[in-house]
């Protein structure tokens, strides 16, 4: 029920507007993304992008029928090269998803105090599925446009899913009475799903780009639906996105008490990483002994850094590489 309380930080919330055919997510992502930052020392303009991934990232996961993993990739030719993030699906009912993230830039080519977007330039903006073994990866690709990673998210399920859609994010430090300064954010996720195969039709204004827009996607009644669920959105501001006294719940009813919201379970996410001394050994399985060799440091070993959360590794170098595995396994012989 709507009137329903729960503690809603670190959460992401499904719900449903029955009267419009439209779905949508409301995120929430205070201590994970604390957790994300905290592992590095970002530039503002850095920390920004990674924060909006981390939004995007929350949402989507949790939309998509996840067995394994969602990726998020933002590759550009600008000073910020590549934003990356991972969602890692529930490991059974009632557990938290995980999510993790980092960035590689160019500090010296960071240009302070203008829009974050601008630092990645041209580029792509990715979203891999990984089901799990035995399943083949699908990557859908879109190019950098739209003045926002939430704009080339839009851009991406318009082209390659043919579903209109629409993300409203916010994010910021902020410092509640008698705790210390944290992340705060919270975004909102619309998706219209159409109800039968879509319609497309070619736009007849012109767009420059060759992009879809929700008019070449959706018939007449259905497109007024979508257009007015964006005008409520659009009414939103940031403090109501990111809480923590306004709640989910009350925002949907703020929002779209007209179009019936109906919510379900929400799902909680929390930072967390896959990186094990075993995962770093399967890396360096492809490598032969002289290609260890090159990797080893002075000090006679091998060391490795979990670019998400840090974790350093130290290994025998002996141990490495595939032609390692052929001695072992003549030892066993």
């Amino acid at each position: 029920m709507l009137g329903s309380k729960i503690a809603w930080d670190d959460t992401v919330l499904p719900f449903q507007l029955d009267a419009s055919d439209i779905r949508g997510r409301v995120v929430r992502l205070d201590g994970a993304l604390d957790k994300i930052l905290s592992q590095h020392d970002y530039p503002n303009e850095i920390e920004a992008l990674v924060a909006e991934m981390s939004l995007l990232t929350a949402m989507i996961g949790q939309t998509i029928k996840l067995r394994w993993k969602l990726s998020l990739q933002v590759r550009g030719e600008g000073p910020a090269r590549l934003i990356a993030t991972d969602y890692y699906a529930p490991a059974s009912e009632g557990e938290p998803g995980r999510i993790r993230a980092y960035a590689s830039y160019d500090a010296s080519r960071l240009v302070p105090r203008v829009d974050p977007f601008s630092q990645i330039g041209k580029g792509y903006f990715a979203i891999l599925i990984d089901q799990g073994q035995g399943n083949v990866p699908y990557q859908g690709i879109t190019p950098i446009s739209g003045g926002s990673l939430s704009a080339c998210a839009e851009t991406y399920f318009a082209q390659s899913e043919q579903l209109p859609s629409r993300f409203v994010t916010s994010f910021g430090k902020s410092q509640t009475p008698g705790s210390d300064e944290g992340w705060r954010a919270g975004g909102v996720m619309l998706q219209k799903m159409p109800k039968a195969s879509p319609f497309v039709a070619q736009s007849e204004e012109g767009d420059d780009s060759g992009l879809l827009r929700a008019s070449d996607i959706l018939d007449d009644d259905d497109f007024e639906d979508w257009n007015r669920a964006n005008i409520l959105l659009d009414t939103v501001d940031e403090m109501e996105l990111v809480g923590p006294r306004v709640q989910p719940t009350e925002l949907l009813v703020r929002l779209f008490h007209e179009d019936k919201p109906r919510v379900f379970d929400p799902q909680p996410v929390e930072f967390g990483c896959q990186c094990s001394e075993e995962r770093v050994r399967e890396s360096l399985s492809i490598y032969s002994a002289k290609d260890i060799a090159h990797m080893t440091t002075e000090d006679g070993v091998v060391t490795a850094d979990c670019q998400f959360c840090g974790a350093h590794y130290v290994l025998d170098p002996k141990t490495l590489g595939f032609e390692a595995e052929d001695k072992q396994d003549g030892d066993d012989d």
